[in-house]
């Protein structure tokens, strides 16, 4: 016959054992939590001053570790909502940093323009959506994004290894129309596509382009930076240093 004392042990030993395989089977059927969720979008988040547009996402697609070069197009990633039940027209375009310490970090464009998708309507009323009231020129023709986009001269041709991007699209102004509590969106591989025309200077990722968003309801004009976006995949490694492997 056991002792009182050793059949204690054997208890404590067997509810060890069991409780140790519960356990195992339970993990072993988990998913952590954060597997399940996908990485968060690097871009900007902004609103207008009356909160009347939500401007979600804003960046610059990636381009590879290579960059933009000066000159070339890049395409933009962005939402742009619409809060109100009223139509509101978004103007995009772009002006240089006056900043002497950022410099080096925002470039600017020469032109921000919609680039494929449906023509735009020249015949449309013009009152049907009133146009963004912004520090533009007054008379003839509109400002940068409105002007006939020139072919790009062949003495300021891109360099040898630009990237796709560096052919000037054809491009219509960024005025975007949003319908009451509308959006719309740009995105990778959309007909339609937003373009930074004519970079001013190098972009690489780390960097951002300096953008103005102008609306016609009257809301203050929102200088936005969209910084070039992150890839969703590490860059290829380079290849190793000759003879790092081989034995001496």
């Amino acid at each position: 016959m056991r002792s009182l004392g050793s059949r204690r042990a054997a208890l404590v030993t067997g509810v060890a054992a069991v409780a140790a395989v519960a356990l195992a089977g339970c993990s072993a059927g988990q998913v952590a939590e954060t597997a399940l969720k996908r990485p968060s979008n690097m871009g900007v988040n902004a609103d207008s001053s009356d909160k009347s547009v939500y401007i979600r996402n804003l960046s610059v697609q990636y381009p590879g570790t290579a960059g933009y070069a000066a000159g070339d197009s890049a395409p933009l990633e962005l939402g742009i909502f619409n809060q109100t039940k009223q139509p509101i027209t978004v103007l995009v375009s772009s002006r240089p940093v006056t900043d002497e310490s950022v410099k080096d970090e925002i470039v600017s464009a020469r032109v921000i323009g919609l680039s494929g998708g449906a023509a735009a309507t020249p015949s449309a009323p013009s009152s049907a959506i009133p146009e963004p009231s912004g520090s533009r020129p007054s008379g003839g023709q509109d400002d940068q994004n409105s002007e006939q986009i020139p072919s790009p001269d062949p003495s300021d041709g891109p360099s040898p290894a630009a990237s796709p991007s560096a052919a000037t699209p054809a491009v219509r102004p960024a005025r975007i129309e949003l319908e009451p509590l509308g959006a719309a969106t740009f995105l990778p591989g959309d007909k339609e596509t937003l373009q930074a025309v004519g970079l001013s200077g190098k972009l690489v990722p780390g960097q951002s382009v300096s953008l103005v968003f102008e609306f016609s309801n009257g809301a203050e004009p929102l200088v936005l930076q969209a910084p070039v976006a992150i890839p969703l995949s590490p860059a290829s490694r380079g290849p190793g240093i000759p003879h790092e492997n081989s034995e001496e």
